[in-house]
């Protein structure tokens, strides 16, 4: 492997993580406004709607990967905006998991 493909790689992995974290916080957020899709995600009982809420996000973080690593593998994106969006995205993923945010999306 090239130095190329090997920044690819970690660059697709960075920026993957970032959108596992903002889709955990949009489906979060949404499982919260939306009952059915909240008892749509109770995938494990004991566990309730977070069980649905970590799948989801996982496998959208998969995917991200794994499409990212294939298109960035001989030719990735500057490093700089990478490292800029996996952030922003984190940020998303955080805010939406956070109680006082989806509260605002909530009927008092």
């Amino acid at each position: 492997m090239t130095t190329m493909e090997h920044v690819g790689n970690a660059l697709a992995a960075l920026v993957a993580a970032g959108v596992g974290s903002a889709a955990l916080g949009v489906v979060t957020t949404l499982a919260e406004v939306s009952p059915g899709l909240k008892t749509v995600l109770n995938v494990y009982d004991p566990v309730g709607p977070l069980s649905g809420k970590t799948t989801v996000a996982v496998v959208i973080w998969l995917m991200t990967w794994y499409a990212l690593a294939r298109r960035w593998h001989v030719r990735p994106p500057v490093m700089q905006s990478a490292l800029v969006a996996t952030f922003v995205l984190i940020g998303v993923g955080f805010v939406g998991t956070f109680p006082l945010f989806f509260a605002l999306f909530t009927a008092h």
